[in-house]
């Protein structure tokens, strides 16, 4: 797993502490025990799989029985004994009631031994909701539009547009090194596209990821059945009853955004020797920068917490071009101009000129590396390349189909040798995903195939070897462990598309009753949804600890449990007091356990809606 930023604020005002001290912690009140019996905290699909785990010191396996809310036995049997869960620190038990069919309801508790489960429903689309309200996170993440409450689902969620002219030239002044960086003599026009977490900086990889997230959910849809679950009117956007999909309107804003990164065609820039920047003047060079793409815009000193996005007056600047962002660019702009080639042929056109500008600089320029010395944003620093070479090279060879995009995917390692996880910095994955599932046959689609179902199988392996039953076995849990884990849901979703084995399916379902409350802490990570939803990430604007300020949205995940980087001052106290999956705490402070970001809510996007579209009637 990979943290998503070496850097971030550790600033709060002095007003937002004084308005809300007894809020100050976060969720400091005393919270009652955390029952024994743990499962997903919204209803349980009613012909899918259904699990809990029992935290118990018994060994022996305990009798079970499900009945509904009138007290009537619907179904009972024995618990799986696991035993001691390294990752969590408890001793657990499984429960497993996949084959019992209850009718569709509430007040439904299973019982075994003494615990007793919080009442819960079985519902026919218990994911619907959750894909729905995932998505709207998006929108409120926009910048330099009003965010209006019309759509939105509460008043105070709406505010006045952030950024609204972001045109931006070239960092121009001395980073934390004392390196003085020259600027450049243009300025683009990057207004729009989506804030990337809690912050205001907006970010290419991160950016390119997430998007890329959406799109593929949105090429595939159609094959399993749900073409139109983001149809136009289906989700709370101004573009609605424009005739297009949703989905696709709100990934265009993104779009829009990363092809205005790009630098003009004949430029010439200064830049960096190295990856960390230079340690004298003597350490730049001038390069023919044309086609590459900027790694990110932001302001040039982190902000306090909270701070509207309007009321931001921090000065904002382009960060130094990399490879790693020009290939994302590349990339997602290859992917959109496939999907937008009948309904828009000049935009699809567009964004394939992009592609193709960026895909050549950065073979002219192969290892530009991001700087982690800038202050005000993440660094987001990357040094091994070749799996973003390999997804840009993938998504052009499925929309173009021409050999030298195909050579590119066949020679590199991923074929036989993918990484094991998709991260912003890992990215290999997603080219998989996109030739595993591409129309055309052939040798490429056959290895990434194979590919997929190699990585999804070892992920069910880890499966049986994890407590709580997740395709993840490991004690190490990074910056945004759940966007790992539903990463690797997706991956199996993609398993499932070529092979109909529920088996991957299953695992995906595990992932999402993970995050909706069955694990160590009882807790749902993501907000409006379960008993103990998470209430206070790390967000500049969702900040409700100030009652100036408003409470999140609903379907807002948190970035996880962290035993990796203890990089907060709040996760600092954790350290040696917590075990891998209970390593977090709802604090708006603890940026490395709480924060949110666009390339986490993606996925969850992306797993919730694949639920939804393949469930069971």
């Amino acid at each position: 797993m990979m943290g998503r930023r070496i850097q971030t604020a550790r600033l709060w005002t002095a007003g937002a502490a004084a308005a809300a001290a007894a809020l100050l912690l976060g969720a400091a009140a005393p919270e009652p025990p955390r029952p024994e019996i743990r499962m997903s905290q919204i209803a349980l699909e009613r012909a899918g799989p259904k699990t809990a785990i029992l935290v118990t010191a018994q060994a022996a396996a305990q009798h079970w029985t499900l009945r509904d809310a009138a007290g009537a036995l619907v179904a009972e049997g024995e618990t799986i004994p696991f035993g001691a869960d390294a990752a969590s620190g408890e001793r657990l038990q499984r429960i497993d009631f996949s084959a019992a069919r209850p009718p569709v309801g509430t007040g439904y508790r299973l019982r075994a031994g003494n615990a007793e489960s919080r009442p819960f429903a079985i519902a026919a689309r218990p994911y619907a909701l959750l894909a729905t309200a995932a998505m709207a996170f998006f929108y409120q993440q926009r910048s330099a539009v009003p965010i209006l409450p019309g759509f939105v689902e509460r008043p105070d969620l709406a505010r006045a547009a952030g950024h609204p002219a972001d045109r931006v030239t070239c960092f121009a002044g001395t980073d934390q090194r004392g390196v003085r960086w020259p600027g450049c003599a243009y300025s683009l026009d990057v207004t729009g596209g989506w804030y990337d977490a809690g912050d205001h900086g907006k970010y290419v990889v991160n950016g390119g990821i997430a998007t890329w997230t959406l799109l593929d959910l949105h090429e595939r849809l159609a094959a399993w059945g749900a073409g139109d679950a983001f149809a136009d009117g289906r989700l709370a956007v101004p573009e609605a009853g424009n005739g297009r999909d949703d989905l696709l309107d709100e990934a265009r804003v993104e779009v829009e955004f990363l092809l205005s990164m790009q630098v003009p065609q004949d430029t010439q820039l200064v830049v960096a020797k190295t990856a960390g920047g230079g340690k004298a003047a003597g350490d730049f060079r001038t390069i023919a920068a044309g086609g590459l793409v900027h790694s990110k815009v932001a302001d040039t000193q982190w902000t306090g917490l909270p701070t509207r996005p309007a009321d931001d007056r921090m000065p904002r600047a382009l960060y130094p071009p990399t490879t790693a962002a020009t290939l994302n660019m590349a990339a997602v702009a290859a992917q959109a101009a496939r999907i937008w080639q009948k309904s828009d042929p000049a935009f699809a056109a567009r964004a394939l000129l992009a592609a193709r500008r960026a895909w050549a600089a950065a073979e002219r320029h192969p290892a530009l590396f991001a700087s982690s010395d800038f202050t005000g944003s993440g660094g987001y620093g990357d040094e091994a390349l070749d799996d973003e070479r390999f997804w840009a090279a993938a998504e052009l060879y499925a929309t173009t189909g021409e050999q030298p995009f195909e050579q590119a995917v066949m020679r590199a390692r991923f074929l036989a040798h993918p990484q094991p996880d998709l991260t912003w910095g890992s990215v290999d994955q997603a080219g998989l995903a996109t030739l595993a599932t591409m129309p055309a046959a052939g040798a490429a689609r056959d290895a990434a195939r194979a590919a997929v179902l190699r990585l999804a199988d070892g992920f069910l392996a880890e499966r049986t070897r994890s407590g709580y039953r997740l395709p993840y076995a490991s004690h190490e849990y990074d910056w945004g462990s759940n966007s790992v884990l539903l990463n690797r849901a997706l991956l199996l979703g993609v398993a499932w598309q070529l092979t109909h084995e529920a088996r991957y399916r299953t695992a995906a379902v595990d992932v999402m009753d993970y995050l909706l409350g069955r694990n160590a802490l009882d807790q749902s990570y993501i907000t409006g949804f379960g008993a103990r939803p998470m209430r206070f990430p790390h967000h500049r604007f969702w900040h409700p600890v100030d009652p100036r300020y408003p409470a999140p949205p609903a379907g807002v995940v948190s970035g996880g449990p962290n035993n990796t980087a203890f990089a907060d001052d709040v996760a600092a106290t954790m350290r040696g007091r917590c075990v891998g999956l209970t390593c977090w705490t709802d604090d708006w402070r603890a940026f490395s356990m709480n924060e949110v970001a666009i390339n986490w809510n993606a996925p969850l996007v992306w797993v919730a809606a694949f639920l939804d579209a393949t469930r069971r009637s």
